[in-house]
């Protein structure tokens, strides 16, 4: 089997800039790929490594990249709570974090948005499945 790195690259800025729109970055590529990569890992560090290897089956191979990127699939965290969640992709954004999610509304937003946008490549049960696994409070970015 071949590999398409140009399909894999067409779709990943096809993605990226829908994204970009998405959360009102305009063309910040950088800002909303550094959004994206610490929600994903944030997620990564919520749910339990075999439901983070059956969501990644799911997803085209941009955001298989992303999400494993520095991946210890033995790391998971407890957060209960938006606020712990937040905290935890702030953490994980580095330096930028006060740049790219300036609030806890905007960040809210962002985590909103980018699962809403998910959807579009993991089915029904895959989303019922990591919604089982997140706190009370965190489900609600799955519905």
């Amino acid at each position: 089997m071949a590999l398409n790195f140009n399909h894999f690259a067409l779709e990943a800025n096809t993605f990226m800039k829908k994204y970009a729109k998405e959360l009102q970055l305009g063309n910040d590529m950088d800002q909303a790929g550094r959004i994206l990569s610490s929600i994903l890992h944030g997620l990564r560090h919520v749910i339990s490594p075999e439901e983070s290897l059956q969501l990644m089956a799911q997803f085209p191979m941009f955001l298989k990249a992303v999400y494993v990127n520095g991946w210890n699939a033995h790391s998971k965290e407890k957060i209960k709570k938006m606020n712990d969640f937040i905290e935890l992709i702030r953490d994980l954004n580095g330096v930028t974090a006060w740049h790219d999610f300036e609030t806890d509304e905007l960040a809210e937003e962002y985590i909103n948005k980018t699962f809403k946008l998910l959807k579009a490549y993991i089915s029904l049960g895959e989303l019922e499945d990591i919604k089982s696994e997140l706190p009370k409070e965190l489900k609600s970015i799955i519905s």
